[in-house]
């Protein structure tokens, strides 16, 4: 990836070669992809989408970040796209374990950086929630759950609370682990029912191998069926693509080596995802190889393993040079991060080196339940804003732990966390929601680009 052309001024022009980098296609071409359009939706998608946007405007001082702040802060393995639905339940060590356990659950943008890079994305992304789903109540933007449209949406003096107990809660966290009254192998793993997140916790739970939706509702149950000759994937024809012979025994002989077990059957996964949602990817279906009887029992000896093309990390850019790590290729450098700030990683984790591109290979997690803007912004009642601050606080909590475990020899980051940021902590949260208000602004510019070329189907802003 080339650096955005010099003699670009306009910030039209800016986001349209920055999203043509990644994406290929420009936003205002005469049929724009599918991730465009969907970044189009709202300013939240917008900002799912684009983060080469965001280490651009850090690159060039956009963002209020004080330099000084930077500069007394040791580097650290980061999420790299860190927002607040790339945070969840999932269980440890893939479809390996039982144990269901809430933190960041996306490692695809994962290098060496700055911890502030993550603070500042997730903040941003507390404001545009707030923002999401008042603009939801009030008609401006669709929302995938209507019934959210009878709720009450937090507002912009709650979110600011949010983004202030996210950084106070990812301080007192480092600071704990420096004290010892905190381990770095702690995992947030248990939800009270007075709790925002408990019903998602409760969901996880049921979808886990034991779970009494197991054999219905997990990532497996979704996915694939019994048929005479054992489990394959089901005929989902907006999900999977079926592959012709060749293809499939070209597949199957090259990352058999890979799994745990058999391959019992190979698609192409498409539609998947929002900023990697045009990356081609595959789902492989492992297990033992003789399975006769539909039970329980034989599925849980099941489980999908995806396959997938990686790209650079959104940070590196800019900033590669940060660290001999970040020289790793793409998928490789996701999995010594993701080995390194998990506390049980995937089993099946690899990369390989395929067809001229790297591709990430991860197992998919049975119980994996994702976190909408809706879960989190939406509130039944006048107290909207105790599970918005609530969920900003776990997210604090789990990004901090998974800093920390990146330098296992010392506590010297932690240190610096808890004495450096208090000090600049009130200009990190307007900093932050004043770019919030910048990525409205860039929504608009990309909404404006997406409808340019396609007068008869405009979006609707």
């Amino acid at each position: 990836m080339q650096e955005i052309n010099k003699e670009v001024t306009s910030r039209e022009q800016v986001i349209s070669q920055l999203l043509e980098q990644v994406d290929n296609i420009r936003p205002d071409s005469k049929k724009p992809c599918a991730k465009h359009r969907t970044m189009a939706a709202n300013p939240f998608r917008f900002f799912r989408g684009s983060a080469q946007v965001f280490y651009y405007d850090i690159y060039h001082n956009n963002l209020g970040i004080p330099q000084a702040l930077t500069e007394a802060l040791p580097n650290t393995m980061v999420m790299g796209d860190c927002h607040l639905s790339n945070f969840g339940f999932f269980t440890e060590e893939g479809s390996h374990s039982e144990t269901v356990i809430f933190g960041p659950n996306d490692f695809d943008d994962a290098c060496i950086g700055s911890c502030l890079w993550d603070l500042m994305r997730f903040s941003t992304s507390l404001s545009l929630t707030a923002d999401f789903c008042q603009g939801v109540a009030a008609g401006r933007y669709m929302s995938e759950e209507p019934s959210e449209l009878t709720q009450i949406a937090a507002s912009d003096t709650e979110a600011k609370e949010a983004i202030k107990q996210f950084f106070l809660s990812y301080i007192n966290t480092c600071k704990q682990l420096h004290s010892g009254e905190l381990k770095r192998k702690f995992v947030v793993k248990r939800f009270s029912e007075e709790e925002r997140l408990y019903p998602l916790w409760k969901k996880a739970k049921k979808r886990a191998v034991g779970g009494k939706h197991f054999l219905t509702k997990s990532a497996l149950a979704k996915a694939a069926e019994w048929s005479t000759s054992g489990p394959k994937f089901k005929d989902l024809p907006k999900k999977f693509v079926l592959l012709e012979s060749a293809e499939y025994q070209e597949i199957k002989q090259a990352l058999e080596p890979y799994v745990d077990d058999t391959i019992l059957d190979i698609v192409q996964r498409i539609g998947a995802g929002t900023g990697s949602v045009n990356m081609e990817r595959y789902y492989l279906l492992v297990g033992p190889s003789k399975m006769t009887e539909p039970s329980s029992d034989n599925m849980a000896l099941c489980h999908i393993v995806e396959v997938k093309k990686q790209r650079e990390a959104a940070p590196l850019q800019y900033f590669k040079s940060l660290s001999p790590v970040n020289q790793l290729n793409p998928a490789h450098l996701t999995v010594a991060c993701k080995r390194r700030m998990q506390r049980r990683p995937d089993l099946v984790l690899d990369d390989i080196q395929w067809r001229n591109q790297h591709f990430l290979i991860r197992s998919r997690h049975h119980a994996k339940v994702g976190v909408s803007p809706e879960d989190i912004g939406f509130s039944a009642s006048d107290n909207s804003a105790s599970g918005f601050i609530e969920y900003a606080e776990v997210c604090g909590k789990t990004l901090a732990l998974a800093h920390c475990r990146a330098d296992r020899r010392s506590t010297r980051f932690e240190e610096a966390v808890f004495t450096q940021i208090p000090a600049y902590l009130d200009e990190l949260i307007c900093s932050s929601m004043a770019y919030a208000e910048q990525v409205k602004i860039d929504w608009e510019v990309m909404v404006k680009l997406v409808n340019s070329n396609n007068k008869a189907s405009t979006i609707t802003e």
